[in-house]
């Protein structure tokens, strides 16, 4: 009797600091985060400073848990599980976002920025606060913006450095139909392809080329794979951080501050190693064996020219209001 009065005692006790245990583990916020970026790309390096912030910033009781390199999946997948709230977060391109929030098509048209100070002036003004509204309609919440890039065209089949140049290639883009229109308007053959399918692709011939920033060229290995490369700048992406809007609205006003200022020094960070790291990718390639052309003015202006039309359908999907926000700004800036 004495033996089972002891074992019912010890038995209870053990089942008090299992629910202590349980109560502190439930007090911790786990935020799982999810990205298809290389774990070497600057966007993850800067996520691992977000997690790091949060971290200090709440005295550990958030936690961060990253996922990069698509360990949960391609881009698209990523944003269907921050929708379901399978995971709260994701860092991705904004072309991933494009199907289901148009209006950031707005920020991708053709030849619009020439430079990446541009660039930015224009996400970080009242552009990007219109496309805040729009991603908060499809239940996501923007936590600011990265940069992707100037994006260039490599390819296996000749030097490019006239519009002529462009066509019948079979190149893979992003799934934005902006994109797919710009490169059908200067006569190639767009792909859309999820970035995990894209080097065996092009490593068996089934593409001809493909269209990045020169980063993702190197941490891809797309050199290894790809013969030309010219600076067609066509394109200039932003890498977008979203959270599921519910979930974020449910946090405390003190977690959602620590949440979005941790995330706007992560931004900070990863632009600044973003301009390192475009300028040594640009030397690394050529070293790597890639074959660069630069693209002359009257080219430039020649791709302009045959791009025009897109603009307009971009602003039928999309409207005036923020067709004439980007291209005011981008003059502004320019």
């Amino acid at each position: 009797m004495k033996f089972r009065s002891i074992k019912c005692t010890l038995v209870s006790a053990a089942l008090v600091l299992g629910l202590g245990f349980t109560s502190a583990a439930s007090a911790q916020t786990v935020i799982r985060v999810a990205g298809n970026f290389a774990s070497d790309h600057t966007s993850s390096i800067a996520m691992q400073t977000f997690a790091d912030q949060v971290q200090e910033r709440s005295g550990g009781s958030m936690q961060i848990q990253l996922f990069p390199d698509m360990q949960l999946g391609g881009a698209q997948e990523n944003v269907d599980q921050v929708r379901s709230g399978a995971v709260q977060m994701t860092w991705i391109g904004i072309a991933f976002l494009s199907r289901l929030v148009p209006e950031l098509e707005a920020v991708s048209l053709p030849f619009l920025f020439t430079s990446r100070e541009q660039a930015m002036a224009v996400i970080d003004s009242e552009v990007g606060d219109l496309i805040d509204v729009a991603l908060r309609k499809r239940d996501l919440a923007s936590l600011g913006y990265m940069e992707l890039g100037a994006r260039h065209v490599t390819n296996n089949v000749r030097p490019i450095e006239k519009l002529e140049d462009f066509q019948g290639l079979r190149i893979r883009l992003q799934p934005n139909q902006t994109h797919l229109d710009t490169f059908r308007a200067i006569g190639a053959n767009p792909v859309a392809m999820d970035i995990s399918e894209l080097y065996s692709a092009l490593q068996q011939g089934v593409l001809d080329g493909q269209e990045n920033p020169y980063s993702i060229n190197t941490t891809r290995s797309f050199f290894e794979v790809q013969r030309y490369l010219s600076d067609t700048n066509h394109f200039f992406d932003f890498i977008i951080t979203v959270a599921n809007a519910r979930w974020l609205d449910g946090l405390s006003a003190e977690q959602q501050t620590i949440v979005r200022e941790a995330m706007m020094e992560a931004n900070r960070v990863q632009r600044e190693l973003a301009i390192q790291a475009d300028d040594a990718a640009l030397v690394r390639l050529q070293e790597l064996g890639m074959v660069f052309t630069p693209i002359p003015d009257e080219t430039r202006e020649a791709l302009r020219a045959a791009t025009a039309g897109v603009v307009d359908t971009v602003r039928g999907r999309v409207g005036d209001e923020l067709i004439d926000a980007v291209l005011r700004i981008a003059e502004e800036n320019r």
